[in-house]
């Protein structure tokens, strides 16, 4: 009897544990799915797409918002790795992410909402808020893309100058290189020239076939 007792409350502790084990699981996983962003983002557009009434307007808020503070995450990430000046932009986009945490926790509670009145007349506040951050937003961006043009025209401008002299220096070569194998080519020959005649002198006459007639003797 003790010993089937023994062996029951083991099958129980084994359950306990493995029921422990797979709940610390699932709630690790939905920790991990909430912290990513892309998940977090997909899971509210379905959840928009199911819902109907003022309910779906928050969760479009919640997306809009969720949208937001990505791009301007994005413009302050780039800011902070970039060469050009930063300034206090990534100590404003705190403070902005910080405000549009705050409106993500007024909206998930108004999503909770059960009175359709009370959530329909809280839309109109929240919607001012969500685009207050969005012009925050904005702003910051602008002020990001103002500093990578000025520090791109600035490069590019350099680049352009240091490619017009290397250009310049290489057709002064070229030209200097064809100058001098032009020098060393063989002069080519101006016309043929006639070949030379042996003079004769004038003072001695050549016999004729007539006087060499007569000197023979006469039989």
């Amino acid at each position: 009897m003790d010993v089937l007792i023994w062996v029951l409350v083991s099958l129980l502790a084994m359950v306990a544990i493995s029921i422990t084990t797979v709940v610390l699981v699932i709630r690790a996983l939905v920790k991990r799915a909430r912290r990513n962003r892309a998940l977090a983002g997909a899971a509210l557009r379905t959840r928009a797409q199911f819902s109907s009434g003022p309910r779906r307007q928050v969760l479009r808020l919640r997306i809009r918002l969720d949208e937001i503070l990505a791009s301007g995450r994005a413009a302050a990430d780039l800011a902070a790795r970039g060469d050009g000046p930063r300034g206090d932009l990534p100590k404003l986009f705190r403070r902005i992410e910080h405000e549009g945490a705050a409106l993500e926790l007024q909206l998930r509670l108004m999503e909770s909402e059960i009175d359709t009145a009370v959530l329909t007349a809280g839309l109109a506040a929240a919607g001012h808020r969500v685009e207050q951050v969005a012009g925050l937003v904005r702003r910051l961006r602008s002020a990001v893309a103002s500093g990578l043009e000025g520090l791109t025209d600035d490069t590019l401008a350099a680049l352009r100058s240091d490619i017009d002299r290397e250009v310049v220096a290489l057709r002064a070569g070229v030209d200097e290189l064809r100058t001098l194998n032009q020098r060393d080519q063989p002069a080519a020959p101006t016309g043929i020239t006639q070949p030379t005649t042996i003079s004769r002198p004038t003072g001695i006459s050549q016999p004729t076939a007539s006087t060499a007639r007569d000197k023979e003797p006469r039989s």
